[in-house]
C-alpha cells in the first residue's frame, strides 16, 4: 500500500485482514451480532403489533367509541376492578333508547351483547363460538363486510328473526365447498338460517379474528334475556364532531343515571385512540428495556473490537515501520485502523440484520406473534453497529499512528 493511501485500499487491507482470521473476527463480532439482531427483533415485533392494534384490536372506524359496563385499560388494580363491578350497574336496553332519541351528533348508535355458543351442522359441531347479537346497524359501525349474502335487516330484528351471519371460520368448517346461504345451523340447539358470510379477517396471537356467528340483538335477547352483557357503539357524524360526540353521550347518560356533578362516571366510555395511546405507553416501556440491553451487548462487542485491535497493532508493528520509513503520514495509520474497526463492525451488524431476518421470518411463520421488519431497523443496527466500531477503534488507531517508525522497525513478533 501507498503512502496516501485511499479509502478503497483500506477497504480491502481491512478485508484481507478479517479473512485471514476468520475465527477471531467471529469471536470479536459475536456482541455486536447480538445487539443488533435483538434491537431489530424488537423493532419488528413493535412495528407488527402497531399494524395488528391499528387493523384488528380496535374493529372500529375512526369515528366509532364504545360504551361499556367498565374497561380497565392500563395496569389492573385488583381493588380498582373491584369497586367498578360493585359500584358500575350494567347497561340496560332503556338507557340505549334514551341515548338514541336524544343525541344529536352520532350517525349511528348501535347495541350488542355477546354469549359463548355450541354449533351444530349435520354430524360436525364447534365449541366455544363467540355468538354475537347486533342491532342491524352494526354492520356500519364496525366495518363488517359480506364476502356472500348480507348483514341483518332492521326487520328481522324488529321481529326476532332467527337468522344469522357467520364467520369464515365456520363457513370452512361447516361449508367447504358448498353455498351456506339458505342453510340452517344450529346455535346452541336452536335452528337459524345462515344469510351472509363475513370476508375472512385472519388471526393475531394465535385467536382467530373469524370464528363468530352474529344474529339479530332481539333474537338474543328473546334467547337469554337483557339483564347483562350489553354494550353500546357510537359512531360520530364527522371527525370533527369525534370528541364532542363523546361528552354528549356521557353527559346523557349521567342525566339519565342520576348522577352528581361530583360523582365519577359509573361506565366507560372509549375508543380506538385510547387502546392505540396505551398501546403507545407500552412500547415505550420495551423499547426503553430494549436499548438497555442493546446497549450493554454493544459496549460489550466495542469493548472486545477495540481489544482486538490493540493486538493487531501489536502484529503489524513492523509493517507500521515500514509504512512509515516510506513516507506514511499519522493521518494514513490512524485511517487505516479506523477503517478497519468500523469495518469489522458493520459487517457484525449486517450479520446481526440477517439473523433477525431470519428469526422474524420463522417467527411470523410458524407462532401467533405478528412481526414486520421495518427499514428503518436495518439502517439504525448497521448504522449504530458502525459508529461503536469507530468509537471504540480510536485508541488503537491512535496508538498505532504514534508508533515510532525506527522503534516500530526494531520490532520482532
Amino acid at each position: 500500500m501507498t503512502a496516501g493511501a485511499s479509502f478503497g485500499e483500506s477497504v480491502s487491507v481491512a478485508l484481507a485482514s478479517l479473512r485471514s482470521s476468520k475465527l477471531r473476527s467471529f469471536l470479536t463480532l459475536l456482541g455486536i451480532i447480538l445487539a443488533t439482531s435483538t434491537l431489530i427483533a424488537v423493532m419488528s415485533v413493535i412495528r407488527g403489533m402497531d399494524l395488528y392494534i391499528a387493523n384488528a384490536v380496535s374493529n372500529m372506524g375512526a369515528n366509532a367509541f364504545r360504551i361499556v359496563r367498565l374497561a380497565i385499560i392500563g395496569d389492573v388494580d385488583p381493588k380498582k376492578y373491584l369497586e367498578l363491578v360493585r359500584r358500575n350497574p350494567e347497561l340496560k336496553v332503556e338507557e340505549y333508547d334514551f341515548l338514541k332519541s336524544k343525541v344529536t351528533l352520532l350517525k349511528e348508535l348501535g347495541m350488542e351483547m355477546t354469549r359463548g355458543a355450541s354449533l351444530r351442522y349435520g354430524e360436525e359441531s364447534i365449541d366455544g363460538v363467540s355468538l354475537r347479537g347486533v342491532t342491524p346497524n352494526m354492520g356500519v359501525i364496525s366495518n363488517i363486510e359480506a364476502a356472500s349474502g348480507r348483514f341483518l335487516t332492521d326487520t328481522e330484528n324488529a321481529h326476532r328473526v332467527n337468522v344469522v351471519f357467520i364467520g369464515n371460520d365456520i363457513r370452512e368448517r361447516f361449508f367447504e365447498g358448498v353455498d351456506p346461504i339458505g342453510k340452517s345451523l344450529q346455535i346452541n340447539r336452536r335452528p337459524y338460517t345462515v344469510i351472509g358470510v363475513a370476508k375472512k379477517q385472519g388471526s393475531v396471537l394465535g385467536q382467530s379474528l373469524d370464528s363468530f356467528v352474529v344474529v339479530p340483538i332481539q333474537t338474543l335477547f328473546k334467547e337469554y334475556g337483557a339483564r347483562r352483557g350489553i354494550g353500546l357503539y357510537g359512531l360520530a357524524v364527522d371527525r370533527a364532531h369525534f370528541n364532542q360526540a363523546q361528552d354528549e353521550v356521557r353527559m346523557l347518560l349521567r342525566a339519565y343515571r342520576g348522577l352528581k356533578p361530583n360523582e365519577d362516571d359509573n361506565f366507560s366510555i372509549f375508543s380506538s385512540e385510547s387502546i392505540i395511546d396505551l398501546w403507545n405507553q407500552l412500547t415505550k416501556v420495551i423499547a426503553a428495556t430494549a436499548i438497555a440491553v442493546v446497549s450493554v451487548f454493544m459496549v460489550v462487542g466495542g469493548v472486545v473490537i477495540m481489544n482486538i485491535m490493540l493486538a493487531v497493532v501489536t502484529e503489524r508493528t513492523h509493517e507500521i515501520g515500514i509504512r512509515k520509513s516510506v513516507g506514511a503520514r499519522r493521518s494514513d495509520i490512524l485511517n487505516q485502523f479506523l477503517v478497519e474497526s468500523s469495518l469489522l463492525a458493520a459487517l457484525g451488524g449486517g450479520a446481526g440484520v440477517l439473523l433477525a431476518w431470519i428469526v422474524a421470518i420463522v417467527v411470523r411463520n410458524y407462532t401467533p406473534v405478528p412481526m414486520a421488519l421495518p427499514y428503518s431497523a436495518v439502517i439504525v443496527g448497521v448504522g449504530l453497529s458502525t459508529i461503536i466500531g469507530l468509537f471504540f477503534g480510536i485508541y488503537p488507531a491512535k496508538r498505532a499512528a504514534q508508533l515510532d517508525p525506527i522503534e516500530a522497525l526494531r520490532f520482532e513478533k
